[in-house]
């Protein structure tokens, strides 16, 4: 496997057609911030946005929410040709590393809800309890889809952790600029 590149995304670079493209057809509907409120969250949120290459081809990238006690790792995605190839490995092992000296939260689709993915779903949380996260016992429903929360690194992540970080969340979503401003 080659050495990937890591791009630091920023608002400009993230209005690119195949950053757009990855993001909208990685995440089902349903799970996805709208790219261009995404692109406008950038200016209000710690978003620390990276894009993973191999020479000039997009392999995937990684969306965190910077926060002090614990960055929550919204989205990952490899491009749908290259699963399987040991990028996403690499990338997440990268992304962990960066972010040793704190623990590291993620939420996904639980395994244990019956849905139409339940395989998928499966899969993705044994790939993050393989590579050093574990279950917190935590979780959400939200339109319908059950999450839990993983987390990497050492410390607890609690139901009133989670409802703080919904509950700051929608401090950000409110300063966010209206589309008329901008």
């Amino acid at each position: 496997m080659k050495h990937l590149t890591t791009i630091q995304i920023d608002v400009l670079r993230a209005d690119n057609p195949e950053l757009r493209h990855l993001y909208e057809t990685a995440f089902p509907k349903e799970e996805q911030i709208p790219y261009d409120e995404l692109l406008q969250l950038m200016s209000v949120m710690p978003l620390d946005y990276k894009a993973y290459y191999n020479g000039e081809n997009l392999v995937g990238f990684t969306i965190v929410l910077e926060r002090e006690a614990y960055p929550w790792f919204w989205y990952f995605a490899v491009a749908e040709e290259l699963r399987g190839c040991g990028y996403g490995q690499q990338i997440l092992s990268a992304l962990m590393e960066h972010y040793a000296n704190r623990p590291l939260i993620l939420d996904i689709e639980s395994p244990l809800q019956t849905c139409a993915n339940s395989e998928q779903r499966r899969r993705r949380h044994a790939f993050y309890i393989r590579n050093g996260f574990r279950d917190t016992g935590t979780g959400k429903s939200f339109e319908g889809i059950d999450y839990t929360i993983l987390m990497a690194g050492e410390g607890s992540f609690t139901q009133t952790d989670y409802d703080a970080l919904i509950n700051e969340l929608k401090v950000f979503w409110e300063n966010m600029p209206n589309e008329s401003a901008t």
